[in-house]
């Protein structure tokens, strides 16, 4: 049975976006802050970069990035996590991951001004829609095959589904930094720990990575 999955790196004061971006450094440098443990992964590393060197971190965060690709059958994500931000009046952008994304499964993108759908390399589609949490999630379970459905982000995609009650798994990656600004993760959730088995677990890199998770009907 498909369930509704949430990842997001915070920071310690609970926020899951940055404020720090220019021309120049579109992720700004607060980004690689807040997910350079991901990142180094070799999970990572294997499936977003396509290196198959071995290189990459293989600790307790690898272990949760593994997870974070296992058993998909699609996803939904914001306009700005595709870059539509930054590049919607751009007709040939394709999004940041080349040729070959690192899903290999439908990508539904909220967004206010749909476009055509794009067919990817390795099995990744991106289709642009403008719905309701509830709408978006009927749509991916319709083309999942049975497999879990991934709500990859921003923040304020992360807050529309937590606010619905549409997620069955929340897991956050703690980075031990200050970001002081951006989309707060918590604010509004009180008691949102309520009906979830929540878990623990710190990783080498000092990141701590918690899980609210539903129990399976």
């Amino acid at each position: 049975m498909s369930r509704v999955r949430l990842d997001l790196n915070i920071s310690l004061d609970g926020f899951a976006t940055t404020t720090d971006q220019t021309p120049e450094h579109p992720f700004g440098h607060d980004w690689g802050r807040l997910t350079r443990d991901y990142t180094a992964t070799r999970t990572f590393r294997e499936r977003v970069l396509h290196d198959t060197t071995g290189a990459g971190t293989t600790g307790v965060d690898d272990v949760y990035a593994t997870r974070y690709f296992a058993d998909l059958g699609a996803e939904i994500m914001g306009a700005g996590m595709f870059g539509l931000h930054d590049h919607g009046n751009d007709p040939d952008w394709r999004g940041w991951w080349g040729e070959e994304p690192p899903f290999h499964v439908p990508v539904f993108v909220l967004t206010h001004t749909p476009r055509a759908s794009i067919e990817m390399a390795g099995g990744t589609s991106f289709h642009f829609i403008e719905a309701t949490p509830h709408d978006a999630l009927a749509r991916a379970l319709a083309v999942a095959a049975g497999g879990d459905i991934r709500i990859g982000g921003g923040g304020s995609t992360a807050r529309s589904f937590l606010d619905a009650g549409l997620v069955d798994e929340l897991h956050v990656a703690v980075v031990p930094i200050i970001l002081g600004r951006g989309i707060r993760l918590w604010d509004d959730l009180r008691g949102l720990e309520s009906g979830y088995r929540v878990t623990s677990e710190a990783a080498e890199s000092g990141v701590t990575h918690i899980t609210f998770s539903r129990p399976a009907e």
